[in-house]
C-alpha cells in the first residue's frame, strides 16, 4: 500500500502504520463502478480507507431529490459516522472501480495504541468543521461562489497539483457539481464557462478539468472576475 501520509490525512497515515504493525487488521475490497459500498439505512460497523478510484456519499431528500454530500480519493476516509450511528445515514457509490480498506470500528475503538484513536476523534472534528463550512456558503454565498468554494476544495482534496493548478482526471459530471452546490446542471454549466472565460479554470486536451486555485480562491475573496467578463 503506498503511504498517503500527510496534514491533511493523518486518520489514513495511523491506520496504515497500525495495519502495518498488525495492531488492526483490515480488508481490501474491489468495488465497480457505480456499485454500492453501502446504502442508507443498511448496518455497517466499518471506516473505508480508499486506495484507489473514487467514491461519493449521497443522500435523498424527503420529495426523492438527490443530494451529492462529499466526493473521496485515494488516501481519504470515508464512513465514520459509523462510529455514532449503528445504521448508515448516507449512501456510498463508487464512481470508477475502487479498490478500499474496511476496518471495523470496533478495532479502533478498542485498540491500546491512543493515536489510534486520537487521529479518528480529528478526523471527525475536521469532518464537522468541514460541513459547518458547507452549510455557511449556503447561507452567505450565492450559487457562483459555492461553484468556485467547491472546485476550491475538490483541487484540493482529489487533485493533482502542479504549481499553482489542480488537476482533476477523474470525471465529474456537471449533473454532479449540480447536487453539491444546490443549484441546476445548466446554472453549472453556465458558471463553468465563465470561469474558463476569465482564466480561472480550463480543460486540457483529455478534457480533464484544470483548476487555477490561487485565482479561484481570489475571486472568492474579492467576489469578482477579470474585468473581461
Amino acid at each position: 500500500m503506498e503511504p498517503f501520509c500527510n496534514t491533511e490525512r493523518s486518520l489514513a497515515c495511523v491506520l496504515q502504520d497500525a495495519a502495518g504493525r498488525g495492531t488492526i487488521r483490515g480488508t481490501r475490497i474491489q468495488i465497480g463502478r457505480r456499485e454500492h459500498v453501502y446504502n442508507l439505512g443498511q448496518p455497517d460497523a466499518n471506516i473505508y480507507l480508499v486506495e484507489s478510484g473514487q467514491v461519493k456519499t449521497l443522500t435523498h431528500t424527503r420529495d426523492g431529490k438527490q443530494c451529492l454530500l462529499s466526493i473521496h480519493g485515494p488516501g481519504d476516509v470515508f464512513g465514520e459516522s459509523s462510529v455514532l450511528a449503528a445504521n448508515r445515514t448516507e449512501t456510498a457509490q463508487a464512481m470508477q472501480v475502487t479498490t478500499l480498506v474496511q476496518v471495523r470500528v470496533a478495532q479502533i475503538m478498542n485498540d491500546c495504541d491512543p493515536p489510534l484513536r486520537e487521529a479518528l476523534i480529528g478526523h471527525m472534528a475536521s469532518r464537522l468543521l468541514e460541513q459547518q463550512q458547507v452549510i455557511a456558503n449556503l447561507v452567505t454565498m450565492d450559487s457562483e461562489h459555492r461553484l468556485a468554494a467547491l472546485l476550491v476544495n475538490l483541487g484540493k482534496k482529489v487533485g493533482k497539483r502542479r504549481d499553482q493548478t489542480a488537476l482533476i482526471r477523474d470525471r465529474i459530471t456537471q449533473e454532479e457539481l449540480a447536487e453539491m452546490v444546490g443549484t441546476t446542471r445548466s446554472r453549472i454549466g453556465y458558471f463553468l464557462k465563465r470561469f474558463s472565460v476569465a482564466g480561472v479554470v480550463h480543460r486540457t486536451e483529455d478534457a480533464h478539468l484544470c483548476i487555477h486555485i490561487a485565482e479561484l480562491t481570489d475571486y472568492l475573496e474579492n467576489s469578482s472576475l477579470s474585468a473581461g467578463l
